[in-house]
């Protein structure tokens, strides 16, 4: 084959490649409302393991609910939950109308400060949870549950 039919055939793939690539990518990008169901779903799961650790707490403790639900929570809230929150979907609806005020998009610091605080006080539950002690996941429970309302009360609207 000559060089010039290589550097041909060469650059014909390329382009087949990145043409084939840019397609995936573009059938890869949610739609706005794709994305806030998603983030809607996956506060739901959080709030439903809160909500099996909190009657944990206040009933019989049940140490392997409790691990299970706070890895969920844990799991969660180290997974990027921020990358649900791009641009265009400040409004909209997904399973139901967001929540969210547009001061989300705004305050990117503080939203980074809340979702570092939610990591870290979720991952230290999950490691209580562990140990199995009803008093010590019960006093960390509570500084989770904090995260969350800093979270709320700053960027949620209130239904």
């Amino acid at each position: 084959m000559k060089k010039t039919t290589s550097k041909v055939l060469l650059g014909l793939s390329a382009a087949t490649v990145l043409i084939a690539s840019t397609s995936v990518l573009a059938q890869q990008t949610p739609k706005p409302e794709t994305l806030i169901k998603w983030r809607q779903s996956a506060y739901q799961v959080i709030g439903w393991n809160s909500g099996r650790i909190k009657s944990s707490l206040e009933g019989q403790y049940n140490k392997e609910e409790v691990i299970k639900a706070a890895n969920t929570i844990a799991v969660l809230s180290n997974a990027g939950l921020g990358a649900l929150f791009p641009a265009g979907t400040e409004q909209g609806k997904g399973w139901h109308d967001t929540a969210v005020k547009p001061e989300l998009f705004k305050d990117g610091k503080r939203v980074g400060e809340l979702a570092a605080n939610f990591s870290k006080e979720a991952n230290e539950l999950a490691k209580l949870a562990l140990a199995g002690d009803p008093a010590a996941v019960k006093e960390q429970y509570g500084k989770l549950t904090r995260t969350c309302k800093a979270c709320h009360d700053d960027f949620k609207v209130s239904n």
